[in-house]
C-alpha cells in the first residue's frame, strides 16, 4: 500500500530531517518546483520484485508490479503538484516534492493560516486522484471485475495484463482517497478537519484536535505493524512526529505572534576576527556560554563560526578562524517576524543567525535563545 503524506514544517520544527539530502536525485522541475526521489525509493522496487520471486511469479508478473509502482508514484507527484499549485495560487510557494517509499511529500513554505485557504490546499491532491480514478473508470469495465466470484477473479487479476494494470491503478487510486481523507492529521483529511474547526474554534484548537487524532491514528498503525506488517511501524512513526510537530509550531506560533528578532535576540556576543586562531576560540567557549560566533572583518559580517566547526579543528589550535569559518551564512533584519525566523533556523544545518538592524551587526539569534523566549512568554502567561 503506497501512503501518501503531504507536511510543511512541522517535522522541521523538532530538528527531524527526513532523509538525507545527499541521497536525493533531482527528476525535473513542475511551474518552478523540484520534483526529487530518495535513493531508498529503489529499495521498495527490490522488495516488491523480492515478493513476487518468493511467490514463484514469472517475469512478465514482477515487471508488471514494478511498472505499477513507478505510474502510481507518477500518480503521487500529480496529487502532491495539486496541493502545491493550489498553495501557489494563494501565495505560499514550494520548495521540492520529495518521493520515498511511503509516499510523497510536499514541503511548503508554510501554511496560509485563513481556513478557507487551507480546506482547498488540502483538497486539492485527493481531487487529482479522483480525477485519475474517472478518467480510468472510463477505459476499465471495472464493474466486470466484481461479477466473478472471488476465486475466479484473483486468477483474472494474476494475468499480467494492460487491463489488468490500469485495474490496479484505479483501485489504487481510490484507495490514495480514502487515506488521505482519513480525518487525523498530518494526512489531508486532518488539515480538511483543522480547517474547518479552525473556523469555530481558532487555529490553535482546531489544530490540537486533528494532532490527537492523528497520533491515536499512529498508535493503531503502530499495534497493526507488531502483528502484522512491520511496515506499518514506519508510518506509525511519520505520523505520530508530524502531528506532534505541528501542534508544537501552531501552539508556539501563537506565542510569538507579533514579537519580532529584536524582542529575542541576544546582543552580549563576542565577535571573531579572521586572524583570531582555534585555542582562543575554545578558551572563549570553555569560558562562557556562547557555542557559536559571528566573524567581522572591518566591521563587516565575513563569516559564521559553529561550534562543530571548533570541534573538527581542535587538533590543530593553531589554525586561523578565517580558513575555517562558514563563508556562506543567512543574516536575519531585528524587525523580521520571530516566528518567521524559528521556521528559518529549523531548516539550517546551524541554527544560527547573525541579526542586523540597518546594516550593522547587533546581535544573534538561535533555537536556545527562541525557546527561552518562548518559555518566559509561557510562563508569563
Amino acid at each position: 500500500m503506497t501512503i501518501v503524506i503531504g507536511i510543511d514544517q512541522g517535522l522541521e520544527y523538532l530538528g527531524i530531517k527526513l532523509v538525507d539530502m545527499k541521497g536525493v536525485m533531482r527528476l525535473g522541475k513542475v511551474s518552478g518546483i523540484k520534483i526529487e526521489v530518495h535513493w531508498t525509493f529503489i529499495l521498495l522496487l527490490l522488495w516488491v520484485a523480492f515478493l513476487e520471486f518468493q511467490k514463484g511469479s514469472g517475469l512478465n508478473r514482477i515487471l508488471l508490479n514494478e511498472a505499477l509502482i513507478v505510474v502510481l508514484f507518477f500518480c503521487v507527484v500529480l496529487h502532491e503538484l495539486g496541493h502545491a499549485l493550489t498553495a501557489k495560487k494563494f501565495g505560499v510557494q514550494t520548495k521540492n516534492i520529495l518521493l520515498l517509499p511511503i509516499g510523497g511529500v510536499a514541503t511548503l513554505e508554510k501554511m496560509p493560516e485563513k481556513p478557507v485557504q487551507e480546506l482547498w490546499i488540502a483538497l486539492a491532491g485527493p481531487a487529482v486522484n479522483i480525477i485519475i480514478a474517472i478518467l480510468l473508470l472510463l477505459v476499465v469495465p471495472v464493474r466486470s471485475y466484481f461479477n466473478f466470484d472471488a476465486i475466479v477473479m484473483e486468477e483474472l487479476l494474476y494475468e499480467p495484463t494492460l487491463q489488468n494494470f490500469l485495474f490496479y491503478l484505479f483501485i489504487a487510486n481510490v484507495m490514495l482517497v480514502v487515506f488521505n481523507l482519513i480525518p487525523a492529521f498530518p494526512m489531508d483529511g486532518g488539515r480538511v478537519l483543522r480547517a474547518l474547526l479552525s473556523f469555530k474554534l481558532g487555529r490553535v484548537k482546531a489544530t490540537e484536535i486533528a494532532a490527537s487524532l492523528g497520533q491515536g491514528l499512529a498508535v493503531v498503525f503502530f499495534v497493526l505493524g507488531l502483528f502484522f506488517n512491520p511496515f506499518l511501524i514506519l508510518i506509525a512513526l511519520f505520523i505520530f512526529l508530524a502531528a506532534y510537530g505541528e501542534n508544537q509550531m501552531v501552539k508556539q506560533g501563537d506565542l510569538l505572534k507579533g514579537y519580532m528578532v529584536k524582542d529575542a535576540t541576544m546582543t552580549n556576543i563576542t565577535q571573531l576576527n579572521t586572524q583570531n586562531k582555534v585555542k582562543e576560540v575554545i578558551a572563549i567557549l570553555l569560558g562562557g556560554t556562547e557555542k557559536d560566533f559571528v566573524v567581522v572583518d572591518n566591521g563587516k559580517i565575513v563569516g559564521v563560526l559553529t561550534q562543530k566547526n571548533i570541534i573538527e579543528h581542535a587538533k590543530a589550535p593553531e589554525t586561523l578562524v578565517g580558513s575555517i569559518m562558514q563563508t556562506k551564512f543567512t543574516t536575519v533584519n531585528s524587525s523580521d517576524g520571530l516566528m518567521k525566523v524559528l521556521q528559518g533556523l529549523g531548516r539550517e544545518g546551524n541554527g544560527f543567525f547573525p541579526v542586523l538592524e540597518q546594516g550593522k551587526l547587533i546581535g544573534v539569534i538561535d533555537t536556545t535563545n527562541i525557546s527561552e523566549f518562548i518559555l518566559l512568554r509561557t510562563a508569563a502567561t
